[in-house]
């Protein structure tokens, strides 16, 4: 007669196997990409006109197929550039009229009235334009508002933005807000 081999009882096996991965799944975060904070405008109306803008508010920013950088038609050549120019531009420190146009408003969240820019940022690529290139120029946009924000923070609180109150921020985020219009891309070379 055949020996008879004791046989292993796996159904509570199963029950803990499902136990430990509920509880991996539950106790783990999941990292997920923020992307590019950017607030659209509000969609407009049937018989709304599109506002017209004064062209020296408009900060012309271009990006072709080969990946080269139109700022106002001139070329530069180096992405990092853009982030002084696009400073330069929204505060206009020097009341250049080449540059945008500031209007005092009185900013809430402060309790005071603070010089406004009425400066936008216009972006436009070219449908070829890589990856990298699109992400270099974002960086550089979004960086030179930080410091506008910053450079206001310890100007007027003596301290970083970081550090300021919730109601502070907002303040400082109306005086510099991100005004960056991103048309749609077109093939302006061709292809590729």
């Amino acid at each position: 007669m055949a020996k008879k081999t004791p046989g292993l009882n796996t159904g509570s096996m199963a029950d803990i196997s499902f136990l430990l991965l509920t509880f991996f799944l539950l106790t783990s975060s999941i990292n997920t990409d923020q992307g590019i904070q950017r607030r659209l405008p509000p969609p407009l109306q049937e018989n709304q006109e599109v506002p017209k803008m004064n062209q020296r508010n408009v900060l012309r920013i271009l990006v072709n197929m080969h990946d080269q950088l139109l700022v106002n038609g001139e070329v530069l050549s180096d992405v990092r550039q853009l982030k002084n120019i696009t400073k330069d531009f929204i505060a206009n420190p020097t009341e250049d009229p080449h540059r945008s146009e500031k209007q005092s408003k009185y900013i809430d969240d402060l309790g005071e009235n603070a010089m406004v820019s009425k400066g936008v940022v216009s972006l436009q690529n070219d449908r070829s334009t890589s990856y990298a290139m699109y992400m270099a120029v974002q960086n550089q946009l979004t960086l030179a508002f930080s410091e506008l924000r910053q450079e206001y923070s310890q100007q007027r609180f003596g301290k970083s933005y970081d550090k300021l109150t919730e109601t502070q921020k907002k303040g400082i985020q109306k005086i510099y807000p991100i005004s960056i219009s991103e048309a749609e891309p077109s093939n302006y070379g061709g292809k590729k």
